[in-house]
């Protein structure tokens, strides 16, 4: 049996100038859902070309998105959120509200259209949990194929669910945050040991002047090494911040590898029902869009 869906491939968090963050978009018709076992297929037969695919349909004003990489289903995809979303309020024909709820694993969220003074869109980051951690500063080093002094003295390592349960690890120079490589398979049994989905570094130091941190998210869980540009673990970043005393107003984080042109991401704050809440955001370019042939 043949199942033709609508389908995007979308570089979330670039405008094109630096590579992004490639998702895959689905739309489903509300008669036409896919299963469980069709969407883990669908996202497995992607893999190497984007790293989580977002499946979407609409019930009455409510979006509700589900997200699976090719190993298995992700709680919260922040980057396919960005993708969908951007994609949806760029577009005349589009979704056309400046202010949506978009339902998700992890519950429903609020969207912010910015496209016209900031060009960018904002997602409201799951609420977040700041987590037990028993990870020393020797540990998440050697996981990550650094020395303890690589390591930023000062900032304490950390474990923050802003979506994904996400290691946070502060590093000391801009030079060793881009030339580190760490090793997947390694990284990925660390992960597993210690129960939490995504490895986030940073610095302080940046090579584009209105940025103010340099940050790289890991991800071997899902199967593929680093995310290039991550909202669900730049939010948790966010609230590190906050919990640290370290937040000093809205940022832009530079992401990936490529000093001269990272991806972008940007954060700031809201407080929504009484409560702070941590907002992501940022542009998207589509590369491709057709019809996605899924034999059943």
């Amino acid at each position: 049996m043949e199942k033709i869906l609508r389908f995007k491939k979308i570089d979330a968090f670039t405008n094109g100038e630096s590579v992004g963050n490639p998702a895959g978009y689905v739309f489903m018709p509300g008669d036409r859902l896919l299963s469980d076992v069709e969407m883990q297929r669908l996202a497995a037969e992607l893999k190497g070309f984007v790293n989580e695919v977002g499946f979407v349909y609409q019930k009455e004003d409510d979006l509700y998105l589900r997200f699976f990489s090719s190993e298995c289903e992700v709680a919260f995809c922040g980057h396919a959120t960005i993708a969908i979303l951007y994609d949806l309020m760029s577009n005349a024909e589009g979704y056309g509200p400046t202010e949506v709820t978009i339902h998700v694993n992890a519950g429903p969220l609020k969207v912010y259209d910015f496209i016209t003074s900031d060009q960018a869109v904002y997602i409201t980051a799951p609420r977040p949990a700041n987590l037990p951690c028993s990870i020393h500063r020797e540990q998440a080093a050697r996981a990550l194929g650094l020395l303890p002094e690589d390591l930023n003295p000062a900032w304490p390592v950390r474990l923050v669910d802003g979506g994904l349960r996400t290691l946070i690890v502060p590093l000391a120079s801009l030079d060793r945050c881009l030339e580190m490589h760490p090793d997947q398979e390694a990284l990925r049994l660390f992960c597993l040991a210690h129960d939490f989905d995504i490895v986030h570094v940073s610095v302080l130091e940046t090579s584009q002047a209105d940025c103010q941190f340099r940050t790289r998210v890991f991800a071997p869980k899902y199967g593929y090494l680093e995310d290039p540009a991550t909202g669900s673990g730049n939010a948790a970043f966010g609230y590190y911040l906050t919990n640290e005393g370290l937040w000093t107003g809205n940022l832009t984080v530079e992401q990936g590898p490529s000093r001269e042109k990272p991806n972008r991401v940007k954060l700031r704050k809201v407080e929504q029902d009484g409560e702070v809440r941590m907002l992501f955001g940022g542009c998207a370019t589509t590369r491709i869009e057709g019809n996605y042939h899924l034999f059943c």
